[in-house]
Order: C-alpha cells, then structure tokens, then sequence
C-alpha cells in the first residue's frame, strides 16, 4: 500500500471479466512503478449476480487500500454474441460503478488500443504483451495469468495515453505509438472470445 502523504498518481488498471477479472495498481511518473496485481476468481460461484457484487467488494477493496485516482479499463467489445457481451458489459459496469463510488476519473480504451499503445501493435497477442511488460518492469511474469497482465497492459495505455513520453520511445524503452494508424484486424468478437476463452460464461 501506498502512504498518504504520497501524492503520486495512482492508476487502477482492470480487464474485467465475469468468471476471472485482471487488476493491476501503477504508481504514475518519471518511472511508473507496479504496486500489485492479481486476478479475481469467480468461477467457483454459480449466481451470476453474487460474481457481479463479488467484482464491486473487489475493487472498493483495491482503491481503498492504494488511493488510486484513476480507473482504467478495457471497454466494451461490440460482437455477435448477445449473452456474452451482455455478461461482459455487467462486469465492465459494475468496476465503473465501484470507481465512481469512490470518485475516481474512469478512462476506457479498446482492446486494440491497448495494444497499440504497450507495444507498438494493435494485433499483438496477449503473450506478447506480457512479455514486453515484464521486460519493462524488470520482473518475472512467468506463472501470473494473463487477466493480471492484461490489466497492467490497461493501466500502462492510460500512463501512454497522458504522460509526456515522446510517442517513439519513453523512459521504459517502449514503443508508445498509439497514435499510429494501421489496418484493422481481422476476428472481431470471435476473435476475442478465442483469445479469451475464462472471461465469460
């Protein structure tokens, strides 16, 4: 946990996800430093909107322990599948409702963009990109879920997205391109869904 008297800005960071949701808390600037990050496991419980309170304690937990001031999250993801989007917006919104409760700013970025901004790629895989964190941060990611990295992906988009750091290259040695323009990639929701298959029921 962080001391009160620290007024470095403090980043919440979540890929939500009905079944396992993804969280991960950065302290912002010159050199944004990893406070934790986790995941939240669901899949134990069978009512639906016990998981969705579940979410909600959660996350006032994290924000009352850290102080964040910002929650960054992964928005919706427009698909075919009805039930899973529905099931994927619950989560999205009750994290929101959490960080609104305790005043936080609430940012939203697409999957793509976060992507775009950690690596460079918009049409990076998850492995990727928790490869590249782990070499930023100089730590050992082997064993975490990819939900937990996912998250700090989603908390470094928003440090990319609002920092100074020249777009190229910042402190860290990343590639913030965020900005760059690239083809759209192919999947949409069925991609998504491949790729995430623990996220929703």
């Amino acid at each position: 946990m962080i001391s009160v008297g620290d007024a470095t800005p403090v980043v919440l960071g979540i890929d939500p996800g009905t079944r396992v949701m993804g969280y991960a808390l950065v302290k912002t600037g010159k050199n944004p430093v990893l406070l934790t990050m986790g995941t939240l496991g669901l899949e134990k419980i069978e009512d639906h909107p016990t998981r969705l309170y579940k979410i909600f304690e959660r996350i006032t937990q994290l924000i009352e322990g850290y102080q964040p001031t910002v929650l960054a999250i992964e928005a919706p993801f427009f698909g075919k599948n009805v039930k899973s989007m529905l099931m994927l917006g619950r989560a999205q919104g009750v994290a929101i409702s959490a960080a609104v409760n305790k005043g936080l700013m609430v940012f939203e970025y697409s999957p793509r963009k976060i992507k775009q901004s950690v690596t460079g790629r918009g049409n990076a895989s998850k492995e990727q990109v928790s490869a590249l964190l782990s070499h930023l941060f100089s730590l050992d990611f082997e064993g975490e879920k990819l939900d937990a990295t996912d998250a700090l992906a989603v908390a470094m988009c928003h440090y990319f997205q609002t920092s100074r750091l020249p777009e190229s290259k910042g402190n860290m040695g990343v590639g913030a391109k965020s900005a760059a323009k690239s083809k759209k990639t192919k999947g949409g929701w069925e991609a998504y869904l491949r790729q995430n298959p623990g996220k929703i029921i």
